[in-house]
């Protein structure tokens, strides 16, 4: 019986040492407290306006707008939109180049808000409009920062987007029809996502694939990444504006019931 009350004396006092540790220990902040904190920061917007005559995939029509109702006439305004899901900065999810594989509509909310990482190669592309990404440019960003965080939104700098609206800047086709853009490469794709797992990546170009490869219609590193099931953003813009590492990112766009693409929102948050 002694035994007994002993050992219920210590299990008394194993568990008010527990209440007590767990006291010590703060409680987790609110989400109010992470709104705060989140509101004490700088919003970039790293998204274009879209409106018709944009710069846009070649293959792609132009977007109408038309009037239906109008607030002087009917009392409230009303326009109807028509252009592909790939227009202006916008969301190709892994249904756009592979049938079986998530729409838009299918894409998790948990994957829409990730730590940013931006490689910044805009002086090189600057020298060789050319310029495809390299594993020693992921490697130099790591050795400044550490390694990518998995679940990251990974963005290629280059400053393309300066050129917008300018479509014939953005394209820079030259006298024999090529076009001259940076890219991504294979290897470096490989690495982000199967090495380092992230969640996504975007591009301000209008193709992930570099120029000279889409002039072939050579789609193959976007269907790489459209193929593990995962999703990229095209178009971005304002990536000048967010540092390379510490920032977050919420990428944004309508549930289109199985949707193969459709205008993005993207948003930095920025320390």
């Amino acid at each position: 019986m002694r035994a007994l009350v002993l050992s219920a004396c210590g299990a008394a006092a194993l568990a008010a040492s527990l209440c007590a540790s767990a006291a010590d220990k703060p409680a987790p902040g609110s989400l109010d407290d992470a709104l705060a904190v989140m509101r004490s920061h700088r919003f970039v917007d790293l998204t274009h306006a879209f409106a018709p005559g944009i710069p846009h995939w070649k293959g792609a029509p132009n977007e109408t707008v038309k009037t239906l109702y109008t607030v002087g006439k009917d009392g409230f305004r009303i326009n109807e939109y028509c252009h592909i899901g790939q227009w202006g900065t916008h969301v190709d999810p892994p249904a756009h180049f592979h049938d079986g594989l998530h729409t838009v509509d299918q894409i998790d909310p948990k994957d829409m808000l990730m730590p940013l990482v931006v490689i910044d190669v805009h002086d090189k592309a600057a020298k060789n409009p050319d310029y495809i990404l390299s594993v020693q440019d992921i490697h130099s960003w790591e050795q400044r920062h550490g390694r990518i965080p998995r679940g990251a939104f990974v963005a290629m700098r280059t400053d393309w987007s300066k050129r917008w609206p300018d479509d014939k800047a953005l394209a820079n086709k030259d006298a024999a029809g090529v076009f001259h853009y940076p890219g991504w490469s294979m290897p470096v794709l490989k690495l982000l996502y199967e090495e380092r797992g992230i969640t996504a990546s975007g591009h301000e170009t209008t193709d992930t694939d570099p120029g000279a490869a889409t002039t072939k219609d050579d789609y193959s590193l976007e269907s790489y990444i459209l193929g593990t099931n995962h999703y990229q953003i095209e178009l971005l813009a304002n990536l000048d504006q967010v540092p390379e590492a510490g920032a977050l990112v919420w990428v944004t766009f309508p549930k289109v019931e199985n949707g193969s693409g459709f205008p993005a929102r993207v948003i930095a948050v920025v320390p």
